[in-house]
């Protein structure tokens, strides 16, 4: 699988490559955690928002479907009291995470039902995505570049298709937080009612 080949270098991209939106992702979302949340953050990766919202929550726990992605999350964050880490375990949270994943689904409605389900009513669903389209339509190069590598992007977003992406999955007050960098990163935060 794909994110299990390439668990060991994606931390370059995010510290390295593209610090900036990944500074301000992890300020994005961490800023939406308070210390009595219980969160469910859903494709935890490398664990590259799992320590920011380890910090600030009561309890966390971290899933991915990636083994080798949740063993480097696991590494890095494992001693955290507060943090479980399970390969794709799903309950009912007060906030559901899934970062940059939406893309890579084959059926992106069926998942943000998914989540919509695990967040208890009055919960927060956060789903920060990487823009990886132009204004003018054309898809970044990295965005390609990954692509031809085997991430098999199934939709590329510019921030106006990313709303239009929830206001076609019938969310209607969403707000949205968009993190400026080489490939910027659009963060939609929904609270469910």
């Amino acid at each position: 699988m794909f994110w299990d080949n390439v668990a060991g270098v994606y931390d370059l991209f995010a510290d390295i490559f593209n610090k900036e939106t990944h500074k301000a992702l992890i300020a994005a979302v961490s800023s939406r955690i308070t210390p009595d949340d219980a969160v469910l953050e859903c494709a935890c990766g490398t664990g590259l928002l799992t320590g920011a919202i380890a910090e600030r929550c009561r309890t966390l726990l971290a899933t991915d479907f990636s083994a080798n992605m949740l063993k480097r999350a696991k590494k890095k964050y494992g001693a955290l009291p507060n943090v479980t880490f399970r390969q794709a375990d799903i309950l009912h949270f007060d906030v559901v995470i899934a970062a940059n994943v939406i893309h890579l689904l084959d059926e992106p409605y069926k998942a943000l039902a998914e989540l919509d389900r695990v967040c208890r009513s009055g919960g927060t669903i956060i789903v920060p995505t990487y823009m990886n389209r132009s204004e003018q339509g054309k898809t970044s190069g990295f965005a390609s570049t990954v692509g031809k590598a085997g991430a098999d992007f199934k939709r590329a977003f510019t921030l106006a298709s990313y709303q239009q992406f929830f206001a076609d999955a019938g969310y209607t007050h969403v707000s949205y937080t968009l993190c400026e960098g080489r490939i910027p990163c659009a963060v939609a935060i929904i609270q469910k009612q």
